[in-house]
């Protein structure tokens, strides 16, 4: 039978020097239900195509009030990750439609508590994979106005002027979301089952073949 005293013991020998990200689990596990209840959906509230000699350009605004649970992890260290998906389609009425181009833009937003600022890092593939050193960064004094970056997309190019047939239809689905899968593992554990996390909106936009000229 486990006893209590078995417990005890385990608790004497947890280390003081517990990780940043550990602390932050165990404090958003114990806050209250209610605590968790107000976030706000995200909403896509502009998408506009625009083609060009060079490419296909998509500019795009979300609407994101932040959960006070991911603020809270922010405000502990913990950097948040967004990403930004755009997938270019060529109708095809015999079959599914045809996928022409994939493009993705992933965020990485942290609070830096020597200099008291916010950094934001930019990069075409997943940060975690190729390092801060190769991503582009931005840095603001409050976390509004790196928020107001994050939720604004312009003129990105999401494919090249060859992937468009100007004599077929083509749409573009577009979404936006909090990619949970660039936390630190043991914090992607605390946080499953919290609907605060799971921050996500898509929307799709049609190319007609007049457009595409």
């Amino acid at each position: 039978m486990i006893t209590t005293a078995f417990f005890t013991r385990c608790l004497r020998n947890v280390r003081l020097s517990l990780a940043p990200w550990l602390v932050c689990v165990l404090t958003l596990a114990a806050m209250p239900q209610g605590a968790l209840a107000d976030a706000t959906p995200l909403e896509i509230t502009q998408l506009r195509l625009e083609r060009a000699d060079d490419g296909l350009f998509v500019t795009a605004q979300m609407k994101l009030d932040l959960p006070t649970i991911v603020e809270d992890a922010l405000h502990k260290g913990i950097a948040i990750f967004f990403v930004a998906e755009a997938e270019l389609l060529r109708d095809r009425w015999y079959w599914y439609d045809k996928k022409m181009a994939v493009a993705a833009r992933h965020m990485r937003l942290a609070y830096q508590p020597l200099t008291r600022r916010w950094r934001l890092n930019m990069s075409s593939e997943p940060i975690g994979n190729v390092g801060l050193g190769v991503s582009f960064s931005q840095s603001f004094e409050t976390l509004p106005e790196a928020m107001q970056a994050v939720q604004r997309i312009s003129r990105w190019k999401i494919a090249e002027a060859g992937a468009l047939d100007a004599d077929a239809r083509h749409n573009v689905e577009f979404r936006f979301r909090l990619d949970m899968s660039q936390l630190p593992r043991p914090f992607q554990i605390g946080v499953v089952g919290q609907s605060e996390w799971n921050l996500v909106a898509s929307r799709n936009i049609r190319l007609n073949p007049e457009n595409a000229k």
